[in-house]
């Protein structure tokens, strides 16, 4: 393999690896100490230039100083901080043991196509978190039993419209929407010892945790332009939940939480 094929292969390798960070759940920070490790192992020096859309990335070969540049697109965000933990994992690996580009790329492809819970699983440990939520505000099994088939319910209808790339707010606002929708049932039939209880927890599933903690993270760490656009587009996550839930609680007339 000459170099120039080389350095072209690593840095889409990079970028590859780069996009799957971000779009993980990943802030910018671990995203380019990931990067520079990686880069390292390869013998090359990495610049990128990371947004919350794109990355602009300049590899350049230690030992001829050829560098090459090339943009790419970050596919749509979908949290899974496994494969954080296994890529940064991965990086030290790829320093402490010298791996060559073939290993590298193998280990990524690995770690793409790492078996994933089925649905099922991830509905029912959701919503049982979401019972614990009603259990823990003081809610009795009726109202755990109602914010779990709300959270298994709003859950289900999210996932459906993330397969069918749905706009994320529009997403959020029909979860939310849903799942109070089925927790207001309690309020209005008085289902258990405090039906408000699971109406309030019903929707806590679609808080944006992720974002809003790499926003602070990122902007503690002076990547101030990701950590804007991560606190705006978790702020807007938030508000369309709150439409969501008060939607229902006009269109039942409920007044209290």
């Amino acid at each position: 393999m000459n170099r120039k094929t080389n350095i072209e292969e690593s840095i889409n390798l990079l970028l590859e690896i780069s996009s799957l960070l971000m779009s993980s759940g990943a802030n910018t920070k671990r995203v380019i100490d990931s990067l520079n490790r990686f880069a390292q192992a390869l013998h090359f020096k990495s610049h990128a230039l990371i947004s919350h859309k794109s990355i602009i990335m300049t590899l350049i070969d230690i030992r001829t100083k050829e560098s090459y540049t090339v943009v790419t697109q970050i596919p749509k965000y979908t949290v899974d901080l496994t494969i954080v933990s296994d890529i940064s994992r991965a990086s030290w690996k790829a320093i402490d043991s010298k791996w060559n580009y073939q290993k590298i790329n193998q280990k990524i492809t690995a770690i793409k196509n790492k078996k994933k819970y089925p649905l099922w699983i991830e509905l029912v440990m959701v919503s049982l978190a979401g019972a614990g939520f009603a259990k823990l505000f003081g809610g009795d099994y009726l109202n755990m039993s109602l914010a779990f088939l709300a959270t298994f319910i709003g859950l289900f209808v999210s996932k459906k419209l993330h397969n069918f790339a749905v706009n994320v707010y529009v997403r959020v606002f029909i979860a939310s929407l849903t799942a109070s929708g089925i927790a207001a049932i309690g309020v209005i039939f008085f289902i258990g010892s405090k039906p408000e209880i699971a109406l309030a927890t019903s929707v806590l599933f679609l808080v944006p945790g992720v974002p809003l903690i790499n926003s602070f993270n990122d902007l503690y760490n002076n990547h101030i332009l990701n950590g804007l656009v991560r606190f705006v587009n978790g702020f807007l996550v938030v508000l369309s939940i709150g439409l969501g839930l008060i939607s229902i609680m006009l269109l039942f007339n409920i007044t209290t939480l």
